[in-house]
């Protein structure tokens, strides 16, 4: 009975879903053609509170410098918290549509950078603005407070610890639970999702290796750098491969590796830049304190005249769904999607910061995915093994198919808030 009642809140809600769909369409085009770098997500921030203020929430902006909070007190009951992030890569789209970017920035370190939603990030705004609209439009069908988050800085980890550090948690009611999701590879029309960890910890490091600088002809007079971090990265390979247990889960991925300005010149020293993805902090605590083993080890065979400098650039948590929470979100969603539009997903390797609001208010929080591929395409590739040709979040081709995708987030995120907020 409990799961026909939340149904019919649902369709009572999602009915204008189709009348709001030619309103939401160029709205996401044009965050898509318009990117932001982190933190950065000002004129993307001023869409958002707009678009809250219209629908009748209580807006609050600036919250960790461009964060945007919106609350709809819609008489007594549960907290519902619904994120987005905001922000987009530095990276130049090349998806061929006719509102890719082609706008260009300063990063933080001043340099010229393209800038492009290669992650989907303008989906998920996209989708938090149907939604709060909905259940804004459909008062009646609810009760509760709707609490809709949108996120600066997701792409560096600092959005959300921002927000969480500028007060937060004592400046807005708290949660009873909270929501997020994710644009990913697979069909469109489709969510996937498990209870228990569903995104991994992630640690990114920089590490400066210390040589001897000389002409390209006189090797004997150096203490080369490029030879030492060619043996690290060679090295790091096996803390996956013979250090981690083959039933446990990490990845190291070397991203950069930075040595010298000319052909014939030995630098003074070599920047290797790293990310480490884990599913368990026992493991994540053995592969941090195996690269920096190494590192040293590494700089010490070669004569290095100092020890290497191991920087860490950002963090993110491993993000665990509440058991509970999973369950009564998939409830929902069984009572709402039919079973081919369901899928269960063990953790992807990806990251979030998304679990810090559920961590700093000690509340459950619920994370899932939805699909982004043309249902054909998908399948058409599945069938010849080649799910891997298909571009992924930061390719430079990475472009959800705009239906179903748009419309299924925009239910997703209606349908899970009702599980708690509905009905009334």
């Amino acid at each position: 009975m409990a799961e026909h009642t939340s149904r019919n809140s649902a369709s009572a809600v999602l009915t204008n879903l189709v009348r709001l769909l030619p309103d939401l369409e160029p709205l996401y085009k044009d965050i898509h053609a318009h990117p932001e770098l982190s933190m950065h997500e000002t004129r993307t921030a001023g869409i958002a509170a707009d678009r809250l203020r219209k629908a009748g929430y209580e807006v609050t902006t600036g919250v960790g410098k461009t964060g945007v909070v919106g609350l709809l007190r819609n008489g007594e009951g549960p907290t519902v918290m619904l994120r987005a992030d905001m922000d987009a890569l530095p990276i130049a789209e090349n998806t061929g549509l006719a509102y890719a970017s082609r706008i260009s920035a300063k990063d933080a370190e001043g340099n010229t950078v393209p800038v492009g939603h290669m992650c989907g990030h303008d989906m998920h705004i996209a989708w938090l603005v149907g939604a709060a609209t909905l259940l804004s439009q459909a008062r009646d069908a609810w009760k509760g407070t709707l609490m809709a988050v949108f996120q600066p800085g997701e792409e560096t980890a600092q959005g959300a610890q921002a927000m969480i550090d500028d007060g937060l948690l004592k400046r807005f009611p708290t949660p009873d639970v909270v929501l997020g999701q994710h644009v990913m590879v697979g069909p469109a029309g489709t969510v996937a999702g498990s209870a228990g960890p569903i995104t991994s910890a992630a640690d990114s490091l920089q590490i400066r290796l210390f040589g001897r600088g000389a002409h390209g002809s006189m090797p004997q007079a150096s203490i080369d750098p490029v030879v030492m971090a060619a043996s690290v990265v060679l090295r790091l390979q096996t803390i996956v491969s013979r250090e981690v247990a083959a039933n446990d889960a990490a990845v190291v991925t070397v991203g950069v590796l930075q040595a010298g300005t000319k052909e014939n010149v030995i630098p003074d020293d070599a920047i290797i830049k790293l990310n480490v993805r884990t599913f368990d902090a026992g493991v994540r605590k053995h592969v941090l304190a195996a690269i920096e083993r190494i590192v040293n080890a590494e700089a010490e065979a070669s004569g290095a005249p100092r020890k290497p400098e191991i920087t860490p650039l950002d963090r993110y948590p491993l993000n665990v769904n509440d058991e509970t929470a999973s369950n009564r979100i998939a409830e929902a969603f069984r009572g709402y999607f039919s079973a081919d539009r369901m899928k269960h997903t063990g953790p992807a390797p990806a990251s979030e910061d998304f679990g810090c609001f559920g961590t700093a208010w000690q509340v459950p929080s619920v994370f899932w995915f939805v699909g982004g591929n043309d249902p054909k395409t998908y399948a058409e590739a599945k069938a010849a093994g080649k799910l891997n040709e298909l571009p992924v979040n930061h390719s430079p081709q990475f472009a959800p198919v705009l239906h179903p995708t748009l419309e299924t987030g925009v239910e997703a995120l209606v349908v899970g808030a009702l599980a708690w907020l509905g009905p009334s």
